[in-house]
């Protein structure tokens, strides 16, 4: 009964993080495939580029969400242990990287995996945020921000003693990094795009 349960709701935590928000929000409401427009991504980033901020900022709080909800599923149907909550959230990942919706084609998973990590532990949570966001200001772009952040959120993850936590940011590495293969070739040729706002976007204007 337990593995069937399990299996179940693995199954659910990962068709919820493939809901495909950025492409349905395109289509529906501004009848574009993101899919074909800037970086090509489906998630927060592109569609604040493509769609603008209103589109953007639905797209981010859908993804963000999916992460949470799929989290607490265990909690929703008394599955069991608490840590079971991070192999669903890291189904919601998968889902949102591997959508089946979309070919197994999706977004880069920050948002989600931000979620994800609100469900799990609110504290550990407004540490990851209190990493991300002034790197954002520092860096001005999205990718650098994320390939760096989930580093550092890894290292502070073993201040938890939660063995869990730390096993699922350490595999947050690889999934963000394979994600952002694109981004990487674009920074080493610093082609990568720029948030409108922060110290090197704002150095940026100024020198060229």
């Amino acid at each position: 009964m337990f593995a069937l349960k399990f299996a179940s709701l693995f199954i659910l935590a990962y068709l919820i993080g493939s809901f495909p928000t950025g492409a349905l929000v395109g289509k529906i409401f501004f009848h574009k495939d993101i899919r074909k427009y800037g970086s090509g991504n489906i998630g927060t980033t592109n569609t604040f580029r493509v769609l603008g901020p209103v589109a953007g900022i639905i797209v981010f709080l859908v993804d963000f969400f999916k992460g949470t909800i799929a989290m607490l599923l265990p909690v929703l149907f008394h599955l069991g242990p608490h840590y079971l909550c991070l192999i669903f959230g890291l189904a919601a990942i998968l889902g949102h990287a591997f959508p089946i919706f979309l070919n197994f084609k999706g977004g880069k998973a920050v948002a989600t995996s931000a979620g994800f990590l609100l469900g799990y532990n609110v504290h550990f949570f407004l540490i990851c945020a209190v990493i991300f966001f002034p790197i954002l200001f520092i860096t001005s772009m999205v990718s650098l921000t994320s390939l760096i952040s989930v580093v550092l959120i890894f290292i502070a993850s073993f201040f938890f003693h939660d063995l869990a936590l730390s096993i699922i940011s350490g595999l947050l590495i690889v999934l963000i990094y394979w994600s952002h293969r694109s981004n990487i070739v674009r920074l080493k040729h610093h082609q990568e795009n720029m948030v409108p706002f922060g110290l090197y976007y704002w150095y940026y204007k100024k020198h060229h």
